[in-house]
């Protein structure tokens, strides 16, 4: 049975983590409300500019004028997994959900007889797929330095992908991430970048014909890498998001959680402290009834 001074040490060691996670808590909340907000404000420009794109790439078809980034190399045998995640940890399952979406998706990539190929955003998701996965890697990306993320992290991301997809490395790139839903709900998402894949047709709410110029393809060849880097920037503003969400629950829980461990030690402590002083009166009355 602990003594009182063991109780004691730990109740304090106990506050004191509290004191930490608490602090913990009130600066992810500060830093959730500016990243919710960037990636709420990128959604109306990112699925404006898909609606665009779905019009043109339904318009171009898979004719073979039609873009490499867009019409792809005509096989799918090289698969290039972009895994996003935390530079940081104590953020609850955010790292572990996307890390665990890679890994079944490079385990059925292999099971279909593909070659996984694997690049990391994150040193949270590197360091979770390296023991299983770290064969694949064929680069990573380090944001530990970022105090903000911009477009230009986005860019530097895509500039690396395209320039491997131009070199022949790969053959389909898929990114992982999570989408902020709320504070207490990150979805870990797999979207497909390379080749484009857009959902739907024309532009939502406009059913107008219109003639391009210059023609279809040369705007898709200009379009079609900035809208790599939206989706690279949009998935890097839901992660980020996503991670401060996860971060305030988790710290939430540990407060909480301290708190009521607390509660227990204080009752051990003083049911202990109550035995001591019982049995300090009983050996005086005996030892006065002795006399």
């Amino acid at each position: 049975m602990p003594s009182l001074k063991d109780l004691k040490n730990r109740i304090e060691s106990v506050k004191s983590t509290r004191k930490i996670t608490k602090a913990m808590q009130m600066v992810a909340a500060a830093k959730l409300r500016r990243a919710q907000e960037a990636a709420e404000d990128s959604r109306p420009y990112a699925k404006r500019f898909n609606a665009v794109m779905a019009s043109l790439a339904a318009s171009v078809g898979d004719s073979d004028a039609a873009p490499k980034l867009l019409r792809g190399t005509g096989s799918d045998q090289v698969q290039l997994l972009v895994v996003m995640t935390a530079e940081r940890g104590l953020c609850g399952g955010f790292n572990a959900n996307i890390a665990k979406l890679a890994r079944q998706k490079a385990a059925e990539l292999k099971a279909a007889g593909k070659t996984v190929k694997i690049l990391t955003v994150g040193k949270k998701g590197r360091d979770a797929l390296r023991r299983d996965l770290g064969d694949a890697f064929v680069g990573h990306v380090d944001l530990s330095e970022v105090k903000r993320i911009g477009y230009a992290n986005a860019q530097d991301i895509a500039k690396d992908i395209l320039t491997r997809f131009d070199a022949g490395e790969f053959d389909v790139a898929t990114i992982f991430y999570a989408e902020f839903v709320n504070v207490v709900t990150q979805v870990p998402t797999a979207q497909q970048i390379i080749p484009a894949s857009y959902e739907g047709g024309a532009a939502e709410g406009s059913s107008a014909v219109y003639d391009y110029e210059p023609s279809e393809e040369a705007i898709l060849a200009d379009l079609l890498p900035r809208g790599v880097s939206t989706q690279i920037f949009s998935a890097l503003l839901e992660n980020g998001a996503s991670e401060q969400g996860a971060r305030m629950s988790a710290m939430d829980n540990a407060t909480r959680n301290a708190g009521d461990m607390i509660d227990k030690l204080t009752i051990q402590f003083n049911r202990s402290r109550q035995a001591v002083i019982t049995n300090e009166l009983i050996e005086i009355i005996s030892g006065a009834e002795a006399l």
